[in-house]
């Protein structure tokens, strides 16, 4: 596959990607899985309506909304419903181009910090060798081999109590990276090919900024750590010189990235390097920083260091990858993701089987005894004046990224064993910390928007995410219960109750396809040139009610003891959390630095603590 820019996205990228073999395990469910269903309109109305009562500000205000709704309802809506249901005859995924394209592909702000994920990783393993070379020939031994068990569908298939979930976008995972489009749209390309095995392969790594190729087979069989460490040893000993960071153009804003990247690819010299990375399996960078703390392990993930005014982490990085290892000088570690067309649970699993794997493993097994000795191959650029002058353009955005953004790190004194003592969901429970602590901080201000929490909708075909809209008039009414003065225990944790049992009910919606947010986008799509915009679509308080100044979600790994997001909107915060740990709850808070996120943080851990004293004094715990 070339790396020459197209002049638009291709309009078949996306099946370019081979399809899973159906008749292997992993993939064996994907043909018998539902297909992504329609709401009826109605019910999104009635939802819709339900979810602005506390976002309005005022009685009128509501009321102005309620008479749009109910034209909608009567007028526009059934039409673009019907163009919904027919449009969703025709698609096996009737959301799928337009999410990509408008949640992600068509977004044109820097992916780091706005788009991409960190996943930060626990200690390597004491048995094992410890060096920076040692952990990152681990990883790369692990991965590839869980790379070859997909390829070969012998990843065993995920599933929830509900049934199986789609394993599609693992076709995302390896040997391919995200371009930026020259005319606003990007793409993935591809360089899996149908019947792979996962025999064969490469990697890049990053050091000092300079590419390296690595050979991470050798004779249909994957390298053992041992071999990929001689070759880190060999990266890291031949990279002290000053390279250029060629790597913090990708983390440009995407359009003047494909402004760069068409001047760099015009090279033929460096289209070949660009297909090298592009078609890795993954990337590994060694970073020049030992963070020790969680904050600067989640900074140094998220966004990479600042040192003397150079943004070194992300020259060293290439953030449209979807796999990006990041390997510290400390031999911390963790991963990097891309958003676009994989949303985080595959990268979960991807860790979680890697890390088992690494901690369960016995000291090295030695390569056999027909083994080669590897080099590795460095991939230097040739630069052209103005890509110089894009680096040091890009370099002075990266740094005002950066050097933006606030972060926050706390853990409760209780985690999932204690709440569950308590008969309540530890995700309903941590979500409403979230609303307590966050209408604290607000004191008596108007609210600006609403709470997005993701719920995953993989139980369906090609499924990905829908909105769970945190915010309803039970969790205000025990939020407000809480401060009150004369409100007694016991009718606090009545009104607390109500509120779980209505995100309880929220959330179960949106995870089969009945939530709000995508439907009414959809429905708006399908509004055609010419037509007038029904008055919805602009009215105020529907817009502030997807305004996600709490953009929050949960994953769960034992292996991560850090792992966040940027915020969305300006005047927001990216809260991730974890509620799998049995001894605490782990919250991390971004924001851009004029938003007080030290002060949300403590009213998180006060609200936590508020909350944990409420039950303690009202409930019985359950043995």
């Amino acid at each position: 596959m070339s790396t020459r820019m197209s002049v638009s996205q291709p309009l078949n990228w996306k099946t370019v990607a081979p399809e899973p073999p159906q008749q292997t395990a992993t993939f064996a469910a994907q043909a018998s899985l539902p297909l992504l269903p329609v709401p009826e309109l109605e019910t999104t109305l009635t939802r819709l309506t339900e979810s602005l009562k506390p976002l309005a500000w005022s009685d009128a205000e509501l009321a102005a909304t309620e008479a749009k709704i109910a034209q909608f309802a009567v007028g526009k809506g059934p039409e673009l419903q019907e163009r919904l249901l027919e449009r969703s005859k025709q698609h096996k995924h009737w959301l799928e181009e337009w999410w990509d394209n408008t949640g992600y592909l068509g977004y044109r702000d820097s992916v780091v910090v706005n788009v991409s994920y960190y996943y930060g990783f626990d200690a390597h393993p004491v048995h094992l060798r410890q060096s920076p070379a040692a952990r990152a020939a681990h990883l790369a031994h692990e991965t590839m081999h869980f790379r070859q068990r997909l390829k070969l569908g012998q990843l065993k298939p995920e599933a929830t109590k509900e049934g199986p979930i789609c394993m599609d976008t693992y076709r995302w995972m390896f040997d391919c990276c995200r371009v930026p489009g020259p005319e606003g749209l990007d793409w993935s390309v591809t360089y899996a090919a149908p019947g792979d095995t996962g025999n064969d392969g490469h990697i890049i790594v990053f050091r000092n900024n300079r590419p390296w190729k690595v050979q991470a087979t050798q004779n249909g069989r994957i390298l053992e750590p041992r071999e990929f460490e001689q070759q880190f040893h060999e990266i890291w000993n031949n990279s002290d010189a000053e390279y250029p960071g060629i790597g913090v153009l990708s983390a440009s804003n995407r359009d003047v990235w494909a402004k760069d990247y068409t001047e760099l690819a015009s090279s033929p010299h460096n289209a070949a390097i660009l297909q090298a990375i592009q078609s890795a399996a993954f990337t590994i960078s060694f970073d020049s920083s030992s963070p020790i703390t969680p904050e600067h392990h989640s900074r140094a993930l998220w966004h990479g260091d600042v040192a003397n005014g150079v943004p070194v982490g992300l020259q060293n990085r290439w953030v449209d990858k979807p796999v990006q290892y990041v390997v510290f000088e400390n031999g911390v570690a963790g991963l990097m993701g891309e958003h676009s067309v994989m949303d985080g649970t595959p990268t979960v699993r991807l860790a979680d089987d890697v890390l088992n794997a690494i901690a369960s493993k016995t000291p090295d097994k030695k390569p056999p005894p027909d083994a080669v000795p590897m080099t590795p191959t460095p991939l230097d650029w040739q630069l052209s004046p103005a890509t110089v002058g894009a680096i040091e353009a890009a370099n002075t955005a990266a740094r005002e990224l950066v050097e933006s953004q606030a972060l926050g790190f706390l853990v409760t004194k209780y985690g999932k064993a204690a709440i569950k003592r308590f008969g309540v969901s530890p995700d309903s429970w941590a979500q409403l910390v979230v609303q307590l602590a966050y209408q604290r901080l607000r004191g008596g201000e108007a609210r600006t928007g609403g709470t997005y929490e993701a719920a995953s909708t993989r139980r369906f075909f090609k499924g990905r995410t829908e909105a769970i809209r945190v915010v309803s008039l039970e969790s205000d009414a025990w939020v407000a219960g809480m401060d009150a003065p004369g409100v007694e225990p016991q009718e606090k944790k009545r009104l607390f109750d109500e509120a779980v049992k209505t995100h309880g009910s929220l959330a179960r919606a949106a995870g089969q396809g009945q939530g709000i947010d995508r439907h009414l986008f959809g429905l708006k799509k399908l509004v055609k040139e010419g037509e007038e915009v029904p008055a919805l679509f602009t009215d105020p308080l529907y817009l502030r009610s997807s305004n996600w100044v709490l953009s929050t979600s949960a994953v769960f790994s034992k292996h991560f003891p850090v792992y966040g997001w940027g915020e969305v909107v300006p005047d927001g915060f990216g809260v991730a959390y974890m509620t799998g740990f049995d001894d605490r709850l782990q919250y991390t808070i971004t924001s851009r630095k004029e938003s007080p996120n030290a002060r949300f943080c403590e009213e998180i851990a006060r609200a936590a603590e508020d909350l944990y004293a409420l039950h303690a004094e009202t409930s019985k715990p359950r043995l």
